[in-house]
Order: C-alpha cells, then sequence, then structure tokens
C-alpha cells in the first residue's frame, strides 16, 4: 500500500513516502482528508496515511486553512451538486451560511457560477457571508427574513436549498422552493412536521446526505473539483477559532455550545 507521513494533523509537510508515490514528495505542503479511506489518525503532529487521500496545498493557503479543507468543503460540495444537482444560474439558498460547512457551500455556489441567498444569526456571520460572495445575507433569528427571501426572488422561489437545522426550518423551505426545485438536508436535531402539500405543488425534491454514503467515484468527482478551484484561487477556508492540539477536549465543547463563524481548527505547534 502506498504510504506517506505528514508533520501537522490535516494539514502539513510530507516527511517520507512509500514506494510507488509519485503525486507528492517530502517537503511538498499538503492536506489530507481521512473520509475516503475511513480511517482516523488527524489528531496527532504526525500522522501515516494512504497516498490516495493527500491533495497539494497552494502556497496562498496557510496549514490552517488546509486542516479546514477536508469535511467541511467534501460536505458542501456533495450537497450542492452530487446530491442537489446545482447548475450555474440557479438560486441557492444556504441556511446557517456563516458556519463550518455554510461558507464553503457559499464560496463553491458562487464559484459554480449560482447565486448565493444565505442566512446567518449575527452581525458578523451576516458580513462574512456577503465577503465570501453571497449576494444577499439575511438574519434568520428575525420573523421576516422568509418574505424576504420570496422578494429577492420576485416569487419565484429558489432553486435550491442547503439546510443545516432541517427541524426548525423544513416547511419554510418546502414553501420557498421554485419549481422542481430541492432541499438538501445537511443537519438536523430532532423531528419535524410538515405538510408534503408545498413539495407536490412544485414538483420537488427533499434529499438527505451524508458523507459515509459516498463512493470512491463520488470522492474522486469531489477531489478533483476542490483541487481545481483551489488552484484558481476561487476558495479560501475562513477558520473560526483555534485550539491547541492539548484543549481538543474543550474545541468540542466549544462547537456545540458557540455559534462559531467558520471552521474551528486544531493547532499541533
Amino acid at each position: 500500500m502506498k504510504r506517506i507521513e505528514i508533520t501537522e494533523h490535516g494539514s502539513g509537510v510530507v516527511a517520507a513516502t512509500g514506494p510507488g508515490v509519485t503525486h507528492v514528495q517530502a517537503g511538498d505542503r499538503v492536506w489530507v482528508s481521512t473520509i475516503p479511506a475511513r480511517t482516523l489518525g488527524t489528531y496527532a503532529q504526525t500522522m501515516v496515511c494512504d497516498a490516495g487521500i493527500v491533495h497539494l496545498l497552494p502556497d496562498r493557503l496557510s496549514f490552517e486553512e488546509g486542516a479546514a479543507l477536508g469535511v467541511p468543503y467534501t460536505t458542501a460540495y456533495r450537497a450542492l451538486f452530487q446530491r442537489g444537482r446545482g447548475t450555474p444560474g440557479e438560486v441557492v439558498l444556504v441556511h446557517g451560511a456563516s458556519g463550518g460547512v455554510g461558507i464553503p457551500a457559499v464560496q463553491l455556489a458562487v464559484a459554480h457560477g449560482m447565486t448565493v441567498i444565505g442566512t446567518a444569526g449575527t452581525p458578523t456571520g451576516l458580513e462574512l457571508v456577503l465577503q465570501n460572495g453571497a449576494a444577499h445575507a439575511l438574519d434568520h433569528t428575525q420573523p421576516g427574513h422568509v418574505a424576504q427571501i420570496r422578494d429577492l426572488t420576485e416569487g419565484r422561489g429558489v432553486d435550491l436549498v442547503v439546510e443545516m437545522l432541517a427541524n426548525k426550518n423544513l416547511q419554510e423551505d418546502m414553501d420557498l422552493l421554485a419549481s422542481r426545485g430541492r432541499i438538501v438536508i445537511v443537519g438536523s436535531r430532532g423531528p419535524v412536521q410538515v405538510s408534503p402539500r408545498s413539495l407536490m405543488v412544485a414538483e420537488a425534491d427533499i434529499r438527505g446526505t451524508a458523507l459515509w454514503n459516498m463512493t470512491p467515484a463520488d470522492f474522486e468527482d469531489a477531489y478533483s473539483a476542490l483541487d481545481s478551484v483551489l488552484r484558481s484561487s476561487a476558495i479560501r477556508p475562513v477558520i473560526g477559532k483555534r485550539f491547541p492540539l492539548a484543549d481538543a477536549a474543550e474545541a468540542h465543547r466549544f462547537i456545540t455550545t458557540s455559534r462559531a463563524a467558520g471552521k474551528v481548527v486544531l493547532q499541533v505547534r
């Protein structure tokens, strides 16, 4: 098996390569995503992994930014394009657009020629959504934000919704869909009761997504696309909070109890 070692968690410098590895070499800056290999090991200063899950990191990105690429950008890509079938020119609503998956979804949708409406719950979050390319940013804590979305689409509705909290927003999402629109559920924290009539009228779809369902072909498609947009400078991860590796438990508590604008990362040194 082709193996390499990297000297930072999630992103770092190649320390050594095994026989047959040609796409990276010792000294290269790289980022790694363990999802395709179904392995663990990034909570460490050094890890050994299959060469197939290692990707070159552009010089313009820091190691912290590289460590923020794997799960968030893969999730966003799968939701937008593999499950959501998003196409250039469509309007996409990203709920929780200032979060760890929301920002990648905004960036990737914009890079793909889509018009993005993003929601967030704080002034800082709203500004961040706009800075990352959304055409509109709305406060989802305000009662009138659904009506604003209808107005922004001149009553037509949105083609795609990337939903981070389906138990709260699903019915509103359904009511906002344009004809043959799609909702992709990335996250939910409980049950929800909805009326299917909105789906019937629009002939719309609700689709779930989870990374463990991805096939090898899905991963190849996703990482090829991510490598392409990274080379084009179209995306840049946003780091919301940094923790030393020793405080990994505190980082997990922060994620579950706070509104992180961007990605939380662990630093090994």
